[in-house]
């Protein structure tokens, strides 16, 4: 018989969230996590791979939301549709930026399986890879875990909770754009990842 790939997903996060959540909790996160992720993959091999990831980042984010795992920096999630251009771009050069001060996420209200191949390119021109970046569900465990929500062309999609602080920046969609609009893009996002940085952290 084979074994099954999300029983020993469930098992691992359940020795690691012992004492944090019950693993029925950690069962309903994972089977989330899948029926999300596998509507989108494309490349199911990969899929639990992916979906251990995408519990674990809920896992946290819900443990955060409710307190029961202190956050030791201030958490910035970043959402715009499909996950897979202006949230990636603004996540990653953030994280690069931040030297860790920060801790980042990004998410999308309508997620697509796959980053935009000229997203990677232009920020691999800056010594930033995606190899591990995938496009991820919006969801209100990382929405609540967030200290600052940054939105780009999703709209009303984005839950509100009181206390958060929420901007939205005017950015183009790199979707079909040439790699020099992409470029003038990942620029655009810089200068404000650069600027909400210096805020928070001083």
């Amino acid at each position: 018989m084979t074994p099954d790939p999300y029983q020993a997903i469930i098992e691992d996060l359940s020795y690691s969230y012992e004492g944090v959540f019950n693993p029925e909790v950690v069962r309903e996160v994972v089977t989330a996590a899948r029926d999300q992720l596998g509507s989108t993959a494309t490349i199911t091999q990969y899929l639990p791979v992916l979906v251990a990831r995408q519990a674990r980042e809920q896992l946290m984010a819900k443990a955060q939301a409710e307190g029961t795992i202190a956050k030791p920096v201030p958490e910035l999630l970043f959402v715009c549709v499909h996950n897979a251009g202006r949230s990636q771009m603004a996540a990653a050069l953030a994280e690069h930026l931040s030297a860790r001060r920060v801790h980042v996420r990004s998410a999308g209200s309508q997620p697509v399986d796959q980053v935009n191949p000229a997203v990677i390119e232009v920020l691999k021109e800056r010594g930033i890879g995606l190899t591990i970046a995938y496009p991820k569900p919006l969801t209100d465990s990382v929405v609540k875990a967030a200290d600052v929500i940054i939105t780009m062309g999703c709209g009303d999609t984005c839950p509100y909770f009181p206390g958060k602080r929420y901007e939205d920046w005017d950015v183009p969609d790199p979707a079909g754009q040439p790699i020099e609009v992409v470029r003038d893009i990942r620029d655009d996002i810089q200068a404000r990842v650069t600027t909400l940085l210096r805020q928070i952290l001083n």
